[in-house]
C-alpha cells in the first residue's frame, strides 16, 4: 500500500524557488513569504532611520476627490478623501505584498486577495490584510506631489 502526501501550496513552491535562486547569488525579492509585513512599508534601504529624499510622483489634478491614484512604479498610492486634503500610502498590500491596483468607491483595492483600504487613513476595510497601509508624508510643490517614505 502506498501513502499519499499532500501537494505543496503555491506559496511553498514559489518561496522555495526564490530561496534557491537567492542561494545561487541572484538578487531576488521574496515578497509574501514571511509571516508578517515589514514595518517600513517595503521601502527597504536600511539607512538606519535617516529620512529619504522626496519622490515626485504625479500631478494633483490626477487625483479625484473621494478617490485616488496608484503610482505603481513608485509603489505609492495618493488619495484625496476631501477637497484639498491629500494622503499618501504604501501601495504594497500588508497581506501578501501585492501592489494595489486601483482606487474605486472610496476604497484602495488589492487585486490579489480582495483586501480593501480606506482612502482617508489606509485602514483595512475588507479582506485578509492584517494592518493598515503605511502612511507617507505628502506635499504639493508646483502642482506635483512630493512623497517622503
Amino acid at each position: 500500500m502506498t501513502e499519499s502526501t499532500p501537494a505543496p501550496t503555491r506559496r511553498t513552491v514559489l518561496c522555495g524557488a526564490a530561496a534557491v535562486l537567492a542561494a545561487g547569488g541572484g538578487a531576488v525579492a521574496v515578497t509574501g513569504c514571511g509571516s508578517s509585513a515589514s514595518s517600513d512599508g517595503g521601502s527597504g534601504g536600511g539607512s538606519g532611520g535617516a529620512a529619504a529624499a522626496p519622490v515626485t510622483v504625479g500631478a494633483a489634478a490626477d487625483v479625484p476627490v473621494g478617490g485616488g491614484k496608484v503610482y505603481r512604479d513608485a509603489k505609492i498610492v495618493i488619495t484625496q478623501p476631501t477637497e484639498g486634503q491629500y494622503k499618501a500610502f504604501s501601495a504594497k498590500c500588508t497581506h501578501a505584498g501585492c501592489i494595489v491596483d486601483q482606487v474605486k468607491d472610496a476604497q484602495i483595492q488589492c487585486p490579489c486577495h480582495a483586501s480593501h483600504f480606506a482612502v482617508a487613513d489606509g485602514a483595512v476595510t475588507a479582506g485578509p490584510a492584517p494592518s493598515p497601509l503605511p502612511a507617507y508624508q505628502v506635499t504639493l510643490k508646483d502642482g506635483a506631489f512630493q512623497v517622503t517614505k
